[in-house]
């Protein structure tokens, strides 16, 4: 996978200080991941890089909504996305990215790429499970849930049916209890 241009930061030219950056997400970004589980994404990311003398410290913030399938009745819906995340970059000897707050960078770096960062705050901050937010309130009309209910309802008679116990389990649970 290569880096795309637009999140690659030259921070050897940044003064020390705190920097500002926005980045406009959409599905162009998620395509370059090859990540399909979105149907539109439209989020915004706002980047404070604080440049010190021996590191740098990055703190992402994002807000915006993504679109994608409800997991009940796979109606599409808006889930607002909501996240942050803070990292912390540093210089070493050799690339180094396995600690998930730390980065450490090789001497003689003059640029950081932030693209796998903001996929994976905008990634994680999408609910396990994702449910429409009319399944929750009842407001959602759709053939899926009015299959699941029928079916539920289905299953309840069934269970009552079951509740009548064959006498001949009666017998044989007094056989346990003659001991």
């Amino acid at each position: 996978m290569r880096n795309l241009a637009a999140y690659t930061i030259p921070f050897v030219g940044l003064k020390l200080g705190k920097h500002q950056f926005e980045y406009d997400i959409d599905n162009e970004f998620f395509e370059h991941f090859e990540y399909d589980d979105l149907n539109s994404a439209n989020v915004k990311i706002d980047l404070l890089l604080e440049k010190k003398t021996t590191m740098m410290e990055l703190t992402f913030e994002a807000s915006g909504s993504v679109n994608v399938n409800c997991d009940i009745t796979n109606e599409p819906y808006d889930q607002p996305i909501d996240g942050s995340l803070f990292l912390v970059i540093k210089f070493g000897d050799e690339f180094n990215d396995e600690n998930e707050d730390l980065l450490i960078l090789p001497h003689g770096e003059f640029e950081v790429n932030i693209q796998q960062y903001i996929y994976e705050l905008i990634v994680l901050s999408i609910p396990l499970k994702r449910v429409h937010p009319g399944v929750e309130d009842g407001t959602l009309d759709s053939e899926v849930l009015d299959k699941l209910e029928e079916l539920s309802i289905n299953n309840n008679e069934n269970k009552n049916d079951e509740d009548e116990i064959d006498p001949r389990w009666d017998k044989l649970k007094n056989l346990l209890n003659d001991k």
